[in-house]
């Protein structure tokens, strides 16, 4: 039946008795607010103002709706203040993905600390998976992965990931160490199992190595840590772990096909959601921080 701006002239009108004043408090300039209120008289049918030499005054059918009018007001302020409310706040969970030892290594940094810090109403809950979570599907809310990855996701690279092959101390005392990638067949490999078969760590060994004997399979980047540590095997490591191992040797590498970026990513309807962007601006402020976490 009426605009809720023509409404606001109704009121501003009211209360300041003066089309230009009115005008003023609505940032509007004066036909507009003559416009408008004169467009709500002929939606409703009947006069709400006169014109008099001291200004404009309500008629008695203006008066009978001022009451109404204000009602109408409060309620769309207090809609607009809820709904500011909520794009601006900073409370709750944010869920956030990685691999398993990285979780550690950031619990003996201060990055989450400090972040806390920051937004003492937001709290980090981490959800660990060597599969790729589906963030469409809200199994988590932001991801740090260094793989490739079809998802229609966005984000920032925080990082380099680089890969090598690695050996314990044990294992090379009794079997020796390669020399070059063509000598890995010649060795017990300990690698990812047919879960995680296109992880490109699974396609590099199948590669160079087709054929070569399988030491131990695993169904995560901490399970290959613990086999290769455990002298059954050697196998590719993220260089940020298997170089922080005192039992472990790089025996190999980097590998280049291994290389990729780390990443901080989330879906496209999370990326400006006050808690998320707020995550994502820190992690970006502390990328130095964040590098030597990751790699």
């Amino acid at each position: 039946m009426f605009d809720w701006n023509d409404l606001k002239c109704f009121l501003a009108v009211a209360r300041h008795r003066s089309t230009i004043a009115a005008g003023k408090s609505l940032r509007l300039n004066q036909s507009t607010v003559q416009r408008r209120l004169a467009e709500l008289e002929r939606a409703i049918g009947r006069p709400l103002v006169q014109r008099h030499p001291s200004g404009y005054r309500l008629t008695k059918f203006g008066e009978e709706l001022l009451p109404h009018a204000e009602r109408i007001e409060a309620a769309v302020t207090d809609f607009e203040r809820r709904v500011n409310d909520e794009v601006h706040d900073l409370t709750g969970v944010i869920r956030v993905t990685c691999p398993e030892p990285i979780i550690g290594r950031m619990a003996k940094s201060s990055l989450i600390e400090r972040f806390q810090a920051l937004h003492p109403k937001l709290r980090i809950e981490f959800v660990t998976s060597d599969r790729y979570l589906d963030l469409s599907k809200s199994e988590a809310d932001v991801a740090f992965r260094s793989g490739d990855t079809d998802d229609e996701l966005v984000g920032r690279k925080v990082a380099d990931s680089i890969w090598a092959v690695y050996a314990s101390h044990s294992y090379i005392e009794l079997h020796g160490k390669p020399a070059t990638v063509n000598d890995l067949p010649n060795h017990h490999i300990v690698g990812f199992d047919e879960t995680l078969s296109a992880h490109r760590a699974s396609v590099w060994l199948r590669n160079v190595a087709p054929g070569s004997k399988m030491a131990a399979r695993t169904t995560s980047v901490l399970g290959l840590i613990y086999a290769v540590k455990s002298g059954i095997g050697i196998g590719p490591l993220p260089a940020s772990l298997g170089d922080a191992e005192p039992d472990l040797v790089r025996v190999l590498g980097p590998i280049a096909e291994l290389s990729r970026s780390w990443r901080l990513l989330t879906h496209p309807d999370l990326r400006h959601v006050p808690r998320i962007a707020a995550f994502f601006d820190f992690i970006l402020s502390e990328r130095e921080l964040v590098r030597s976490i990751l790699a």
